[in-house]
């Protein structure tokens, strides 16, 4: 997600709802408070254009604040707070591990905040179809540069590609936008008068779909809990790491040493010889290394004898 070097956003347009209830805020509260009523319900429209799933699109904004919240001082500092919640929204409801599952996804039924939409005419049901039916790139810089209207650098910005790659892809959505919903009559227009077009058609398709994004101080609170559990799950791991090692030096036996590497026998001797290597016991094995030695000693002195009676001569 980049955070720096946007221009001030234009956005699909949307009445500011009024969160201020109760007693007036001060400082960040305040501040947030101020632009969450701005952007939070413009944002969830862009989202529902963006996945054409109204649940969704809430929760994706939702979070998007409550980040903004936990890092309001680097986001209040943002030279475009709005762009930064935009950018996390759209990174999250786009997330890679959400497209395969589509198809097989139930559909949403409505819900608190998510109404069901009024029947759409058929030109609006195409439009989304067809926007839809973009790849998430493309979708995403269309949507930018001709729904909410940002300028093709800042747009390129947003998305992290380069201005030649950004105008690639917006060309080609609109081909595709073209062909599929020839009623636009997009095509013959100029690059300025599609954008034109578009822009007025995404408006009135986005205003078609109301959702209503949950209040201000929930989004504060979920983001004051997350935090706070975040704090105790690191507290956690470290305690538990710090008794286990605890109770390893507890239970290990004083004076431990490892035992010592096994000796290997060398070459030309038997492998009883060295019975620390075989885990034979040691008086056993050089016991029978000395009656082996005594027996051979024995049947060589033996057969020595032998042979020297045989060849002395006989002296009687």
């Amino acid at each position: 997600m980049s955070e720096h070097h946007r221009r001030p956003s234009g956005r699909i347009s949307d009445e500011p709802s009024n969160e201020h209830e109760g007693k007036e805020l001060d400082g960040p509260s305040a501040a947030f408070d101020a632009l969450y009523a701005a952007h939070a319900g413009p944002l969830v429209r862009q989202v529902v254009l963006l996945t054409g799933r109204a649940r969704l699109a809430r929760r994706a904004v939702a979070r998007a604040f409550r980040m903004a919240w936990q890092r309001w001082p680097e986001v209040a500092a943002d030279p475009d707070p709005p762009g930064w919640v935009r950018a996390a929204a759209y990174d999250w409801a786009l997330a890679p591990w959400r497209g395969p599952f589509a198809r097989w996804r139930p559909a949403e039924r409505p819900g608190p905040g998510t109404p069901a939409p009024p029947p759409a005419a058929p030109a609006d049901r195409a439009l989304l179809a067809a926007v839809l039916a973009l790849p998430a790139p493309y979708r995403r810089a269309l949507l930018l540069h001709d729904g909410v209207g940002l300028g093709l650098h800042a747009t390129a910005v947003e998305v992290e590609a380069s201005t030649a790659a950004t105008t690639g892809r917006l060309t080609h959505a609109r081909e595709c936008l073209a062909e599929e919903v020839p009623e636009l009559g997009l095509r013959g227009l100029p690059p300025d008068r599609q954008g034109a077009v578009l822009h007025a058609r995404l408006a009135a398709l986005a205003a078609a779909r109301p959702v209503a994004p949950p209040a201000a101080r929930e989004v504060r609170a979920g983001a004051e809990r997350g935090a706070r559990l975040t704090t105790r799950a690191g507290f956690g791991a470290a305690g538990l790491l710090a008794a286990t090692a605890l109770a390893v030096s507890l239970t290990a036996p004083d004076g431990y040493r490892p035992p010592r590497p096994a000796m290997a026998a060398p070459s030309g001797h038997s492998a009883a010889a060295f019975p620390q290597a075989h885990g034979q016991a040691p008086r056993q094995a050089r016991k029978r290394t000395h009656q082996r030695h005594h027996k051979h000693h024995h049947k060589h002195h033996h057969k020595w004898h032998h042979k020297r009676a045989r060849l002395a001569p006989d002296l009687r």
